[in-house]
């Protein structure tokens, strides 16, 4: 452990919910010592869950940002609903633009409020942690789950446009929305819908959408310029040239659920889990694919692991894999759900496991406390337990862990 990182000031946003009811408080260090301050809360709104308040984030004072999904106004309080909505969000990594994801309704996966019985929506906030957040767009895509990429320009692909892409779980599309506020006409508006449908992996030979594609797992690569969709349905990535939205290529890639890049654009990594193989064991994997050649390069097995999340540290060294539980009873008896796991991301592409941490609860999320130069702290939220690990971004040793609340199913940590 390093003397430096235990000297560190820092202000965290802590978010535990029971994936009905939630609240936030904030951590902070200030000369060594620290204080947990959780904020104050009102009673339920009492409406459905698609009228339920959204919550953006928090002000630079710590009064919450909340948007109404129906009449997309903003506003700013100092108690915290607490059936308010945290949806998934994506960060654009080129403006200070943040995408909420808005998965519509568990039986049709429709936003029947913006999008009626036409899919759902995502909703994108400019200054998202400040108290000049502002409402930009509501979009209607396809049916959700949701996730979401970036393509930009880069040295090696400069024709490429800035688009944000939205898969589409239900309809089995991926939704292509200009991101260019210079381009008026395609500015935050759908300008393409690609149709990920492989016929002959369609038991009834169907062509087109809705389609069994199941799209999880969506990566855009600067190095080759292009956009990768994991297709969980048939086991293989589609290739789409951004600048077409075109398929130029498919690749078989089974037993994978999900697919996250490297910040570099060199590799992909796929991230799956055997429950089959073995009653009593669950085997993660993780497979290397080269942006360049589409060439799996390498492949691993983890038993008695379910990965969870992913995240890359500030300057793009490490990769970090949450886990949680999965599969039968027998099997999530095995598993280590409370592992942190830190690969060296310089032997690429080989695989190489740093540490194994041991953090005696799943983690729920991430944060990294650094710059470009290296990571100095790393924040782990763990749900079950309500506490904050605080671990050293240099050697990845356990600094210090905190009891924050009581413990809850979800929770969320970002620096404030």
């Amino acid at each position: 452990m390093s003397d430096a990182a235990l000297g560190i000031d820092f202000t965290l946003g802590y978010y535990s919910s029971d994936r009905k009811t939630g609240r936030v408080c904030v951590v902070k260090r200030r000369n060594g010592e620290f204080s947990i301050n959780c904020l104050g809360v009102e009673a339920e709104s009492g409406l459905e869950k698609g009228l339920k308040p959204i919550f953006v984030g928090l002000t630079e004072e710590h009064r919450f940002i909340l948007l109404n999904p129906e009449t997309k106004s903003i506003r700013i309080q100092t108690n915290f609903p607490v059936d308010a909505f945290p949806a998934h969000i994506y960060s654009d990594p080129h403006a200070n633009r943040d995408w909420f994801m808005n998965d519509g309704d568990k039986e049709s996966g429709n936003d029947t409020i913006n999008c009626g019985e036409h899919g759902s929506s995502v909703t994108v906030i400019e200054n998202s942690a400040s108290a000049s957040a502002r409402h930009l767009a509501t979009i209607c895509v396809g049916r959700g789950h949701h996730q979401a990429s970036f393509s930009y320009p880069s040295e090696q692909a400069p024709a490429v446009p800035n688009t944000t892409y939205i898969s589409n779980l239900k309809d089995g599309t991926v939704s292509a929305i200009g991101n260019d506020p210079d381009n008026e006409e395609h500015y935050l508006k759908v300008i393409a819908t690609i149709d990920l449908c492989e016929p002959d992996k369609e038991k009834d030979g169907r062509a087109g959408a809705p389609c069994n594609a199941f799209p999880h797992g969506l990566v855009y690569s600067k190095i080759s310029g292009k956009l990768y969709n994991l297709n969980n349905g048939y086991g293989t990535i589609a290739v789409i040239n951004p600048v077409t939205n075109v398929i130029e290529e498919r690749i078989e890639f089974k037993g994978h659920s999900n697919l996250f890049v490297t910040p570099c654009g060199r590799y992909i990594f796929g991230r799956g889990a055997d429950r089959k193989s073995d009653p009593e064991h669950v085997v993660a994997k993780l497979t290397v694919l080269d942006a360049g050649t589409h060439r799996v390069m390498d492949a691993i097995e983890l038993p008695d692991i379910y990965i969870s999340k992913y995240y890359f540290n500030n300057d793009g060294s490490k990769l970090y894999l949450t886990t949680s539980s999965s599969g039968s009873p027998e099997q999530a008896a095995n598993l280590k759900h409370d592992a942190l796991l830190v690969f060296d991301l310089n032997t690429l592409p080989k695989i190489k496991l740093l540490t194994e941490l041991k953090l005696d609860s799943s983690s729920g999320s991430l944060a990294f406390f650094g710059d470009e130069e290296g990571t100095r702290l790393v924040f782990s939220s763990n749900s079950a337990a309500g506490t904050l690990a605080i671990i050293d971004g240099e050697d990845d040793s356990l600094i210090e862990t905190l009891k924050v609340t009581e413990g809850t199913p979800h929770s969320r940590v970002w620096l404030a």
